[in-house]
């Protein structure tokens, strides 16, 4: 639920498609769901070493720049198609979460913890953790691309170009911040 690509990407999307969220969730799903797994196997370690946040950071933060740009020239090019970003709703949820390190970062971080503490109900725990946390997803991603889809009547012109221009802005700010991050 934090503001961020992924949300970025599903107001995006869901401007054409109310159903967007649930093929975004599922591809942020796709991502996340094995990284679960590896967690929960011991190798959560692999997400905070330093060459991999390097290689994440800049394909992710370079991939994040590539679609912000799509979508701003579409913004700029015409006003009467709203912007769109280059793949499918699924593609772009598995893109913008596999291009995002503080993504992997998190999960190598608090999400250890939270997978330690439902494993200490064993696998059934692991399970149900999942698909409550993918559930949440799904849920959340599903109300951001539904709610917009619903208003869009509501946005005129300037407001389609204000609200792409600031979602295709958070992509490259996020791509930018994230290229950046891997030399600090």
């Amino acid at each position: 639920m934090v503001p961020g690509p992924l949300t970025a990407a599903t107001i995006t999307k869901g401007y054409r498609d109310k159903n967007a969220g649930v093929m975004i969730g599922l591809g942020h799903g796709v991502i996340e769901l094995p990284l679960m797994a590896l967690i929960y196997f011991g190798f959560a370690h692999l997400f905070a070493s330093d060459n991999v946040k390097m290689i994440v950071g800049l394909a992710g933060g370079l991939m994040l720049i590539f679609m912000g740009s799509m979508v701003f020239r579409a913004t700029r090019k015409a006003v009467a198609e709203p912007a769109d970003l280059p793949y499918n709703s699924l593609t772009t949820g598995i893109v913008m979460t596999g291009a995002n390190p503080y993504f992997f970062l998190w999960w190598a971080t608090i999400g250890v913890a939270l997978i330690a503490t439902a494993a200490t109900f064993g696998i059934v725990g692991l399970l149900l953790f999942a698909v409550v946390h993918l559930s949440c997803d799904l849920a959340w991603e599903q109300f951001v691309s539904t709610s917009v889809f619903r208003t869009r009547h509501l946005w005129t012109q300037k407001v389609q170009r204000i609200v792409f221009g600031a979602c295709a802005l958070v992509l490259i700010g996020f791509g930018v911040w994230f290229c950046v991050s891997v030399f600090t």
